[in-house]
């Protein structure tokens, strides 16, 4: 098994995302022949009662997980809440799924954006080192997103 540090997660339900600021992160491939990792979240007790709802249904979700440094393209999950824990003010939120080995190209489709809007030189170089470390949605993700049926 390896371990890696967890920068930032976001999930997309409904075409739309949800990012949940986290405290501590750990993210754990399990290293077995079904692509298995746990991701790990320590965050803010309000989001309880979302994370408990999902745990009851088993929901699958997409998540994003940005791994070791900020900078770092996002890596793609399929996962399930698999536990809630409350710790003091705040809740770990263990989840189980799989790797989507879909690499999203988000740098190259980031820089094509940046460049479609007009942007060049040293505001083209800013703004994408910004983005990428705060790596908004791009609008060809929310046009793809608000396309998909809902179930």
């Amino acid at each position: 098994m390896k371990s890696f540090k967890m920068i930032s997660t976001s999930f997309v339900k409904d075409g739309h995302v949800f990012r949940y600021p986290l405290i501590d992160g750990i993210i754990i491939n399990q290293e077995d022949s079904h692509r298995s990792w746990i991701l790990e979240m320590f965050i803010d007790k309000k989001h309880k009662a979302t994370f408990d709802d999902l745990l009851e249904t088993g929901e699958l979700l997409h998540a994003k997980a940005v791994i070791s440094y900020p900078e770092n393209e996002p890596a793609a999950f399929t996962v399930a809440v698999y536990a809630v824990k409350e710790i003091g003010d705040n809740i770990s939120v263990l989840l189980k799924g799989t790797l989507k080995r879909i690499r999203s190209q988000y740098a190259e489709h980031l820089l094509e954006e940046l460049v479609d809007q007009g942007l060049e030189g040293d505001l083209l170089v800013d703004r994408f080192t910004k983005d990428m470390k705060n790596r908004p949605q791009l609008r060809r993700d929310r046009d793809r997103n608000q396309n998909q049926p809902t179930e």
